[in-house]
């Protein structure tokens, strides 16, 4: 925390090749917004990848993760966005092992959109409720019959496991984290700043 000294405390989004650019921007600019407004109250965000270095995202847009898997920082949070490339992880042994190590280590493990399909794969969501994109629920179900899912929820605040639906509900779950992490009228500031109202106008 601010002022005794101590690093902060970091949130780490997972990058991948074809990751949905929103589910893990939409949550960097809402914690990243936080993190450089607010660095007194002790939290850093980053960004992970296998390999570390670029990113070829869903819809073209390259981006830059700061760590490799071996070189990740200790995460407070985890973050799991979805997209096109949580399929193949599904059966990647390297990578669901790389989430159950995590899953040890981070008290907060997060996911946006498809994400929660991989949590699903390694065995993190068992007879919990959960929530993914809207036309992933019947793949959710598939994979860990004992999810409850709740098909109508922005996210699934379930204490240590939080889920997300698809794209832009990152956004709020990512609030929600600010909310849980530094308090209403801190995320309430966030939200502000970021200019976040949804009014859809179609």
């Amino acid at each position: 925390m601010a002022g005794d000294g101590a690093s902060p405390r970091t949130i780490g989004i997972l990058l991948f090749d074809d990751v949905e650019e929103l589910d893990a921007v939409g949550p960097w600019e809402v914690l990243a917004y936080w993190c450089r407004s607010h660095p007194e109250d002790g939290w850093a965000v980053t960004t992970v990848s296998r390999d570390g270095g670029l990113v070829h995202c869903a819809k073209g847009l390259v981006v830059g993760a700061e760590h490799s898997f071996a070189g990740c920082p200790p995460l407070e949070v985890l973050i799991h966005p979805g997209g096109r490339g949580t399929r193949p992880q599904l059966s990647d042994a390297e990578h669901l092992d790389w989430v159950r190590r995590q899953r040890e280590q981070a008290p907060i493990m997060a996911s946006v959109c498809t994400g929660s399909l991989v949590y699903a794969a390694a065995g993190l969501l068992a007879g919990r409720p959960a929530t993914t994109y809207w036309n992933a629920l019947g793949l959710l179900a598939e994979l860990d019959p004992t999810i409850a899912l709740r098909p109508d929820d922005r996210f699934v605040d379930d204490g240590d496991v939080i889920t997300s639906a698809g794209v832009s509900a990152g956004i709020d779950m990512a609030l929600h984290l600010v909310d849980r992490l530094a308090g209403t009228e801190r995320a309430r500031e966030v939200r502000r700043g970021i200019q976040y109202d949804p009014e859809p106008p179609v």
